[in-house]
């Protein structure tokens, strides 16, 4: 991700129905922090797309863990989605994670209805389903931990 993504990367985070207010806002914060400082903000970015983002990934290394490491975020623009945009995001992102010695990655996403082609895609890409905790995000929201260990 380079500086001049922000602008269209925002626009694509925004667009995302599954985004709410709150995490766009987050969003922007981790985006804010990694052009600051790639190499010190614990996040690592990679968009797709040529002339503006139609899919990026956010990861980066768990705190205070071994090899352990975070998909905080992935997005495709939804007239892109079903394009392998996010299979070849979560591919790279898997393989750079995989080359700084990671063993683990742990994704967290919830369990409404909106969010099933989400849960698809990741066990498609064979995470698995290893913990729900009721009502987290809020009643009737579960959160649901996925986990993918690397060879």
């Amino acid at each position: 991700m380079q500086k001049g993504d922000k602008l269209s990367l925002m626009a694509l985070v925004r667009n995302t129905p599954e985004f709410k207010p709150a995490e766009v806002t987050v969003a922007e914060e981790v985006i804010n922090s990694y052009l600051h400082d790639p190499a010190g903000s614990g996040y690592n970015v990679l968009v797709s797309g040529d002339s503006a983002v139609n899919g990026y990934i956010c990861y980066g290394p768990t705190p205070l863990t071994e090899g352990t490491w975070d998909v905080y975020w992935i997005a495709v623009a939804p007239p892109e989605k079903g394009k392998g945009i996010g299979s070849a995001l979560l591919t790279c992102a898997e393989d750079k994670i995989k080359e700084a010695g990671g063993r683990l990655i742990i994704i967290e996403t919830s369990s409404q209805a909106g969010y099933e082609r989400t849960r698809r895609f990741y066990q498609k890409h064979a995470y698995e389903t290893i913990a729900q905790i009721t009502d987290f995000y809020a009643p009737g929201d579960d959160k649901i931990i996925l986990q993918k260990r690397l060879a």
